[in-house]
């Protein structure tokens, strides 16, 4: 057997330590540069001429390019090499920034967005596969916890710098800023990562790509359509329909293949489904209030997207502080342990979140935001990291790519699901308090009386006067059914984050302090390792 298809033996030392800041660095210029992406598509519609429907393809395109070639990830990276293809990757994205801030119109900065997701989407599942595969399996924690870092360090800072870069700058520089890191990124990862082996002679699972391609190409985009093209609009259905029956072809391919695209057989281990399903609720929950809070922040108090980014920096920056602190702590407690305390954090403080109203004061938002993200960055981690540890190493990136392309659906469901809560509560709270405001109500008279006093106090005639004030109260009982409807929202998202705390408990981890105790494997046994199983058909990362 040539050596281009030995397991790696996981690097010991500073060698791994300083890898780690590569696969650090591109995983931040990615998450930065998405995460700039949403305060400046208002500048994108009047720069361009465009709608925001059009527009909207700018974050949508990016998403589903980079969600069907995750599960490519594994095929290349068994044939290309973890490190080639991660170098290559980022400095596809980088091309693509570059493209991107280029563009001359909206349809060629959307198509040059595909083509940046096309090469970034192997960006994560990549680098995770490559820190299983190089660190030994008792510091995981620890390097996933500082990897961590930058996939919460950069939400924090994308909408307040995008916000800042668009106030006082050109939008081209929301492009151009990503280049100094992805070159750096690209540097340090032909540099500090190690060589890894390569796979020759293997057979691209085509039909299960196509299948993946259709599958989650087609869900994600239902998803992220449904609420303006309608659920029950023949293109939302069909979308829907094409991606269900893709689902069963995909599983039918996958399970009948040597050489799956997604090694599905890898839900046999107990702790890795539990895992898949716990992050994905977490995600659907986490992402909830993600997306809730700015509708909250800018739509009911008025803060212009730079002082919305501001005041959920803090929330972003005590994810990244607890992310490596967590990573030492699993070594020590236990992921039960921090699981359930992060988790109980977490929904807590969102089913608290539903006390929201239209004058909420912000401190009391900002401490609630930074405990919900201290329970976040407590979670998170443990979940991914007790799913991961059982995998054998050369199945390690199949693994990771499939992981992380579930995680992103969810996230995408979660905010679908989400946004059409909080529209159906908003207009139910809307249709309560108009029926409570009659045409004799002696308060909404009142205020209309007051309100148009006011306003014929600035040379306005009475007619003109009362009809401006019959419609600033319609803003304000609209703007209290929103708050209301987010609140409803709020208190939903949590459910899926405490359905978490009993899956926790299932986790096995016997076998993680077996394994982490057990002397390394001889050559001889890794090679044997390399024979698949009858049962079985291992597929490297």
């Amino acid at each position: 057997m040539s050596d281009s298809n030995a397991v790696p033996k996981p690097a010991e030392g500073g060698g791994s330590s300083l890898a780690l800041i590569a696969i650090v660095m591109g995983t931040f210029v990615a998450v930065l540069n998405s995460s700039l992406m949403n305060v400046a598509l208002p500048q994108f519609v009047t720069v361009f001429g465009s709608t925001v429907a059009t527009i909207q393809w700018v974050i949508t395109g990016y998403m589903l390019a980079s969600a069907v070639v995750i599960p490519l990830s594994g095929f290349l990276g068994d044939t290309l090499g973890a490190k080639n293809l991660f170098v290559l990757s980022v400095a596809g994205f980088t091309v693509g920034s570059i493209l991107c801030g280029l563009a001359w119109s909206d349809s060629s900065l959307i198509l040059f967005r595909i083509v940046t997701g096309l090469a970034g989407g192997f960006i994560m599942p990549i680098g995770m596969s490559i820190i299983y595969s190089t660190f030994p399996r008792e510091k995981v924690g620890t390097a996933l916890g500082m990897w961590g870092v930058a996939t919460m360090v950069a939400p924090a800072l994308g909408p307040t710098l995008g916000g800042y870069i668009i106030q006082y700058y050109s939008w081209r520089l929301l492009f151009f800023m990503s280049i100094p890191f992805g070159i750096a990124a690209v540097i340090l990862g032909k540099v500090l990562l190690k060589p890894t082996p390569q796979k020759k002679g293997l057979k691209l699972d085509v039909w299960g790509m196509i299948f993946s391609m259709l599958f989650f190409g087609c869900l994600l985009l239902a998803l992220s359509k449904g609420q303006s093209e309608g659920w029950t609009s023949l293109y939302i259905v069909s979308l829907f329909y094409v991606s269900f029956f893709s689902l069963l072809l995909f599983i039918w391919v996958e399970l009948g293949v040597s050489n799956p695209l997604l090694n599905l057989r890898v839900f046999k281990d107990s702790n890795f489904t539990m895992s898949v399903i716990a992050s994905s609720l977490v995600m659907m929950g986490m992402y909830g209030g993600t997306f809730l809070t700015p509708i909250y922040l800018q739509n009911i108090q008025g803060l212009t997207p730079m002082q919305t980014g501001l005041l959920l920096m803090p929330q972003s920056l005590a994810m990244a502080f607890m992310m490596p602190i967590t990573g030492k702590l699993v070594e020590k407690v236990g992921v039960k342990v921090l699981g359930v305390i992060g988790l109980t954090i977490l929904g807590t403080t969102t089913v608290e979140l539903h006390l929201l109203t239209q004058d909420t004061p912000n401190h009391w938002l900002d401490t609630l935001l930074i405990i919900r993200g201290i329970g976040i960055g407590m979670c998170m981690m443990p979940l991914t990291q007790i799913g991961m540890i059982n995998i054998p190493t050369p199945d390690v990136s199949r693994a990771s790519s499939l992981s992380n392309v579930v995680r992103q659906v969810a996230a995408s469901m979660g905010i679908t699901i989400l946004t059409a809560i909080m529209s159906s509560r908003q207009t139910m709270h809307y249709n309560q308090i108009n029926e409570s405001v009659t045409v004799d109500s002696l308060p909404a008279n009142q205020t209309i009386s007051m309100l148009s006093s006011a306003i014929m106090q600035g040379g306005v005639d009475a007619a003109t006067a009362g009809g401006s004030a019959a419609a600033y109260l319609a803003g304000i009982m609209q703007k209290e059914a929103l708050v209301r409807g987010i609140a409803d929202t709020f208190y939903v998202s949590a459910i899926p984050v405490l359905l978490c705390i009993p899956l926790v408990l299932l986790f096995k981890t016997k076998r993680k302090v077996a394994q982490a105790a057990a002397p390394a494997p001889s050559p001889s046994d890794r090679a044997a390792s390399q024979v698949p199983a009858p049962a079985q058909e291992p597929s490297k990362a």
